[in-house]
């Protein structure tokens, strides 16, 4: 759906009310000028386990992986991109994909490499994510049950 009015509230509307292929377009982000050669585009949509630089912003210049993109509201949450809170516990900051660039892409999707026509062997296993020691608040989950694993530390 192409919103053609200029109007803000449709606008917002077209943004609140947007189908998740279009939410997933929509945060796309612009690849470095290496990728940009290499692969022939200049955006892509963005995935977790990407490496992505920040370009605006308190943080800028940090080099990070994507740990989470939130298609509802727009945002992704990178590794160690923390705030902390007035309690004093750590919260990782989400961040709009505007001020984002992509240098390090992750081809373990078959569906990627094949856009990209990008060869299999390229696809190179990432390391697993370690553990951060910053005692960083999660929200609360099911799965959970409301506790957090901060409590067996103390």
């Amino acid at each position: 759906m192409r919103v053609t009015s200029s109007l803000p509230r449709k606008q917002r509307k077209a943004l609140y009310t947007a189908h998740h292929a279009l939410r997933r377009r929509r945060l796309s982000i612009s690849l470095s000028r290496e990728l940009r050669s290499k692969y022939s585009r200049r955006r892509l949509p963005v995935k977790k386990g990407d490496t992505v630089r920040v370009m605006s912003g308190s943080f800028v210049g940090r080099e990070e992986r994507v740990t989470k993109v939130d298609y509802r509201g727009y945002k992704l949450v990178l590794d160690n991109i923390v705030v902390k809170k007035a309690d004093g516990k750590m919260k990782k900051l989400p961040i709009s994909p505007h001020h984002l660039m992509i240098t390090k892409l992750d081809l373990a999707d078959p569906w990627r490499r094949r856009i990209l026509k990008a060869p299999a062997e390229e696809a190179a296993a990432a390391p697993e994510p370690s553990g951060d020691d910053l005692d960083i608040d999660e929200p609360e989950t099911a799965e959970t049950g409301g506790e957090s694993g901060s409590e067996e530390e103390k």
